[in-house]
């Protein structure tokens, strides 16, 4: 199984436009990747492609989180997942 953990850079959590950003880029990928917050069991956790689930999580700013597949090969998504969870999607520039 493929893991990593991310640190929330939206200021706003994973809500609204971070949310449907993460959502619709693990929906590219062919197998199924989930989130779940640090500390959670895995059997809990999400669908990420899912802006429901993603925005039901209440991920804030600055918690942790762990997104899993059991795909060959995930690690790369994972990274770039983990790149778009980061990333303050809501900052003004």
């Amino acid at each position: 199984m493929a893991e990593i953990t991310a640190t929330v850079g939206s200021t706003v959590g994973l809500h609204a436009r971070p949310a449907a950003l993460l959502a619709e880029a693990a929906a590219d990928y062919d197998f199924e990747i989930t989130i779940a917050l640090e500390g959670e069991p895995a059997d809990e956790a999400m669908d990420a492609s899912s802006v429901l689930s993603l925005m039901g999580l209440g991920a804030e700013y600055g918690q942790t989180v762990v997104l899993r597949s059991e795909a060959e090969g995930a690690d790369e998504a994972l990274a770039a997942l983990k790149d778009l969870i980061e990333t303050d999607h809501d900052a003004e520039g």
